[in-house]
């Protein structure tokens, strides 16, 4: 099993920033990629941003240029750094984690941390 532990949710004002961090721990072989899902109220989870092994990102349009997804591979350690943040970002922000054993891939996600942007 893997668990991923999240933290660095809060409150902030529009315009501020928020730093997002979640490790993995467990029996982990290999991972595909590594990112951040949100969930506002009444809608469905979206991709925010995602990182793969080799080091190559992906970003939802909504937040390019204002959010920055890293890792620290040797602490199984994902960050997302969220600057120029709006109220339309609030939501909860879950960690994901892609596995392969090279049998078959999972999904495994951490307890999700809550994001609220506003004045």
């Amino acid at each position: 099993q893997v668990q991923l532990v999240e933290s660095g949710g809060g409150l902030v004002q529009p315009g501020g920033s928020l730093r997002l961090s979640c490790a993995a721990s467990g029996s982990i072989f290999s991972i595909i990629a590594m990112g951040w899902y949100r969930q506002a109220p009444g809608k469905q989870r979206e991709l925010v941003a995602q990182i793969y092994s080799r080091g190559s990102t992906n970003y939802a349009d909504s937040v390019k240029g204002r959010f920055t997804i890293s890792r620290d591979n040797a602490k199984r350690t994902v960050f997302l750094q969220m600057n120029s943040l709006k109220p339309e970002d609030t939501a909860v922000y879950y960690c994901n984690l892609r596995h392969t054993n090279w049998i078959k891939n999972d999904d495994y996600w951490g307890q999700g941390t809550q994001v609220t942007v506003s004045s």
